[in-house]
């Protein structure tokens, strides 16, 4: 077997663009992958096309001899939209080769552990914010919004959501977003005692919603410095909200413990880090309870061994999965294949026409994802659905 061609594919993903690798064999096997350069990571494509092209020829299934060679070239520029290229490609290497087998990829890496897994709706009424009328979904614009979506969460049978901070009281609502530059408070990233509030009021108004069967996590993203979320997280504690996690992110091991031994939340972690050599110094300073791993970023089997790592030391590991399906399905397979599982993420509102762009959308039962059992990710990119929706 060997690789005949390789492209690139993108739809339009209302505020974003859903991104796509695909990789052609002369045994008529095609292999599928999604990546994202939405997110900070403008010009990802090139990079993954010019490292793709030294691949046409080779045979495709000896993926770690394939990744580690380009390890190697790329070695003096490791991290960032180099390993996000290396694992676009890793993860479509890997779908050809469970598929050259017959197998999903889960059972190509040992398992399944589990044949279902349990979901948390992700950025539950965030995009409803801004972008509600992309999604044909009302939009949220008070706090009796937020209840009623929390009604819609129990009603789907979800028991878990996670959610971002909502700022009711400007004059568009909006996502409190500082740390990546959406809204002030930033580059100084200070507490506010208006912000605390206003997630408190947040939180109460979903749990009225919901009622007291789900479970809930907050989304912190890089919106403060380790004052901010040892005391906003301690604000959540003393007002009575049990969470199932609070989400930080933090370039400082050392910080993230701090933040860690000062709240009894549990603090889950790591998304934005890159590889094995990344995670260790966060594994060995025991800075989150649960490790996030990003499967488009990291490559399947690179996120693997990170998972076998967290797992020696007694942590429990969850996707970052805020892509399009195809992520979702790659994501699943971790989750089903790694001992050390906890929860899965995905996003719930989307744009309509989400699920037209794979052959197979993922199954969601009662909160739970069925893992599909046919070989590689379980579907492929359906083109002609790609072609109708071109990036905007």
């Amino acid at each position: 077997m060997k690789i005949t061609r390789i492209i690139d594919l993108h739809a339009d993903a209302g505020w974003r663009v859903f991104s796509f690798l695909k990789i052609e064999t002369d045994a008529g096997i095609v292999g599928w992958s999604e990546y994202n350069e939405s997110y900070g990571s403008k010009g990802l494509t090139g990079v993954i096309m010019k490292l793709a092209e030294t691949l046409i020829g080779q045979d495709p299934r000896p993926v770690e001899k394939i990744i580690s060679r380009l390890y190697a070239i790329t070695r003096q520029a490791p991290g960032g939209m180099i390993q996000q290229a290396l694992a676009a490609i890793e993860n479509a290497l890997v779908d050809v080769k469970a598929k050259g087998l017959g197998v999903p990829v889960c059972e190509m890496l040992g398992g399944p552990v589990r044949d279902k897994l349990r979901l948390y709706w992700s950025h539950c009424g965030s995009y409803r914010l801004n972008h509600a009328d992309k999604m044909g979904l009302p939009p949220l614009r008070n706090l009796d919004d937020v209840r009623k979506l929390g009604e819609h969460v129990r009603e789907r049978g979800f028991t878990a959501l996670k959610t971002n901070i909502f700022l009711f009281d400007t004059p568009q609502p909006q996502m409190y977003m500082p740390g990546f530059g959406r809204t002030p408070g930033g580059p100084e990233l200070n507490p506010s005692l208006a912000v605390e509030k206003a997630l408190d009021k947040q939180l109460a108004a979903f749990r009225e919603g919901t009622g007291d069967d789900v479970e809930f996590l907050v989304d912190l993203n890089f919106n403060y410095k380790t004052e901010g979320y040892i005391r906003l997280v301690r604000s959540l504690e003393q007002k009575g909200h049990r969470l199932m996690w609070v989400e930080i992110d933090s370039f400082d091991p050392r910080a993230l413990a701090l933040i860690r031994r000062s709240i009894t939340t549990p603090l889950a972690s790591c998304e934005s880090l890159f590889g094995r050599r990344q995670f260790k110094d966060y594994l060995e300073q025991g800075s989150m309870d649960v490790g996030i791993v990003d499967l488009p970023w990291n490559g399947i089997l690179e996120s693997m061994k990170i998972a076998s790592m967290a797992e020696a030391y007694e942590t429990n590991c969850a996707p970052h999965n805020f892509y399009g399906h195809m992520s979702t399905l790659m994501s699943a397979h971790f989750c089903a294949a790694i001992p050390n599982f906890r929860i899965m993420e995905i996003d719930i509102d989307d744009v309509p026409w989400k699920d037209d762009l794979v052959t197979e959308p993922p199954r969601i039962e009662n909160g739970h994802l069925i893992m599909p059992t046919k070989p590689g990710w379980g579907a492929d990119v359906n083109e002609d659905a790609v072609r109708r929706h071109p990036p905007k």
